[in-house]
C-alpha cells in the first residue's frame, strides 16, 4: 500500500527551535505538501477560525504542544471542541511535549480528538508509526 502524503499539518509550539527541528523532519521525510507554524495556541485557533470554512486550508494533523504561556494545549482542546464537526473531523489531533506528568498525559489522551501522544522531539521512526496509524484506521 502507497503512503500518502499529507496536505497540510500544523505544528503548535511556543518553542522556536522545537518547530524548527519538526518541520525539517517533516520536510524530509515528505510526511506533508505543506507545514504550518504558530507560536502559541492563540494563533491556531485564530487560523482554525478564519478557515473553517475553507476545507483545503485546515491542517489535517495538528501537533500540539502542551506547555505553552496563555492558550496552553489543554486550553486549545477545549476551544477547539466548539468548531464545527467537520472542522473536528478534519483536523486531527497528535500531542507533541516533552511532558512526561502522567495526569496531564491521561488527561490528554482521553480527549476525542487526540489521536496519539509523541514525546519531543519528532522523529522519522515517530511520523512512520502515524503514518502505519492513520492507514490502518482508514482501512477499518
Amino acid at each position: 500500500m502507497e503512503e500518502r502524503r499529507l496536505d497540510l499539518v500544523m505544528l503548535v509550539d511556543d518553542n522556536e527551535t522545537d518547530n524548527f527541528i519538526s518541520k525539517r523532519i517533516i520536510e524530509i521525510t515528505d510526511f506533508a505538501h505543506e507545514v504550518i507554524v504558530r507560536n502559541s495556541g492563540k494563533s491556531a485557533l485564530e487560523y482554525i477560525g478564519a478557515n473553517r470554512n475553507d476545507f483545503d486550508k485546515l491542517p489535517d494533523l495538528i501537533f500540539l504542544d502542551i506547555n505553552m504561556p496563555i492558550v496552553d494545549g489543554f486550553v486549545f482542546l477545549y476551544e477547539f471542541e466548539k468548531f464545527a464537526e467537520i472542522v473536528k473531523n478534519k483536523c486531527r489531533i497528535i500531542i507533541l511535549s516533552s511532558s512526561d506528568n502522567k495526569r496531564d498525559i491521561d488527561k490528554i489522551v482521553n480527549n476525542d480528538h487526540v489521536i496519539k501522544f509523541v514525546t519531543k522531539p519528532l522523529t522519522e521512526f515517530e511520523l512512520n508509526e502515524i503514518r502505519s496509524f492513520r492507514a490502518s484506521s482508514k482501512a477499518s
